[in-house]
């Protein structure tokens, strides 16, 4: 690929449309300048990619990337592309072995642990220690959960685990493992490792392979017991809320969405229950005119509490975020609003999810058209509370 004095100017001027949320024009940037050929600097091919993307045109955006792949395979930012743009569509086999590359980026460094002991590939290890370790987000603990206990049956290992505080009462009540221990907490000697999230690779997970055993997880017998009695006394249909996810997630201003947002729900009948944390918690002071709204955010103690209270509700309705794949895990019903080109993990293309047979996908249409997502899930809660 040859350079041009020009590319760097373009390069910025389409660094600047895709920062304003606008990859159409950055596309038509790119492909003016690449010309007839679509030969070009490497930067400015895979912003092309990531504009074809952002619209919607997955496939092409994997053949864009594949190609640069090809072309520079030590560029592991772009291997982590590929890797998502390949889970996004399903082709699992691959795409695990891409995201492999995912550390060593600017955005993973401050997550990658460095440990002096080979990374387990699926081989059997009788009489040895294989710890698996948590690495991301708490959905991403919640949702790669479910692979420890198949990873001691494939390996014939004793298997150590080590999760975040926030996982580590659910991983505890568990079956399948043979030691859990707090993120920070000096490990027993073991022999091999594995971060919980390259555990699909290991096992060579394919969509066949999914969902397994459901629930994998549980709330805590003493929570559900007092949650269920508190909001016992509140009108069904309850349906907990969340409508915004961690502000500092590279794709939040896509994904999350201001409780006003959901005004279209007030008038189906439902009593609703606030379970959003963090800063868009405080928008549960004012709900939108005619919505029950019984705010619950200051309760709760920990995802303990979360999870007890969506087993005691009859609904989850929420963007992408944690309390969805704790009600997956949970087998809790939920109703997922996820934005036009969304996570790698709810493919594309289906209102189902092959890892939580309890969810139903909302999705926009168009990309930021939440108001047309609102507008389905206020029908069909409409209906579900006139049952």
């Amino acid at each position: 690929m040859q350079g041009n004095p020009d590319f760097h100017a373009v390069e910025q001027a389409v660094h600047q449309r895709l920062g304003a949320d606008d990859p159409e024009g950055a596309e038509a940037l790119a492909r003016a300048a690449l010309g007839p050929s679509g030969a070009g600097p490497v930067p400015l091919l895979a912003m092309l990619g990531s504009a074809v993307r952002q619209q919607g045109r997955i496939a092409e955006a994997r053949e864009i990337q594949r190609a640069l792949v090809e072309a520079v395979p030590g560029n592991l930012g772009l291997r982590f592309d590929l890797a998502e743009t390949l889970l996004l569509l399903g082709e699992f086999e691959r795409g695990w072995r891409e995201y492999h590359y995912r550390y060593s980026l600017p955005h993973t460094r401050a997550i990658e642990r460095k440990v002096r002991r080979p990374r387990w590939d699926g081989r059997r290890l009788e009489g040895r220690v294989l710890l698996i370790h948590d690495e991301q987000g708490y959905g991403d603990t919640f949702q790669f959960l479910r692979l420890v206990p198949r990873a001691k049956e494939r390996s014939g290992a004793r298997v150590v685990l080590e999760v975040g505080p926030e996982a580590l009462p659910f991983a505890r009540r568990m079956t399948g493992i043979d030691a859990v221990i707090p993120r920070g907490q000096l490990p027993p000697p073991f022999d091999v490792h594995c971060e919980m999230m390259s555990l699909p690779m290991a096992l060579g997970l394919g969509l066949a392979d999914l969902p397994g055993p459901l629930p994998y997880l549980a709330s805590d017998p003493g929570r559900r017991a007092r949650w269920r009695k508190r909001l016992d006394k509140l009108a069904r249909p309850l349906v907990a809320l969340v409508w915004a996810g961690r502000p500092s997630h590279p794709n939040d201003r896509n994904r999350s969405m201001r409780l006003a947002d959901l005004a279209p729900l007030a008038g189906s009948g439902a009593t609703f229950l606030a379970i959003q944390m963090g800063p868009a918690a405080s928008e549960a002071a004012a709900p939108p005119a005619g919505m029950t709204l019984v705010n619950l955010g200051d309760a709760i103690r920990d995802f303990d509490d979360t999870a007890a209270i969506l087993e005691a509700a009859d609904l989850l309705i929420s963007v992408d975020s944690s309390p969805v794949h704790l009600a997956g895990a949970l087998g809790a019903s939920a109703w997922v609003l996820l934005p036009f080109v969304p996570d790698w993990r709810w493919l594309t293309a289906r209102e189902d999810s092959p890892w939580y047979p309890s969810l139903r996908l909302f999705r926009q249409p168009a990309r930021g058209d939440w108001a047309a997502v609102t507008a389905r899930v206020a029908g069909e809660l409409t209906v579900l509370c006139r049952r």
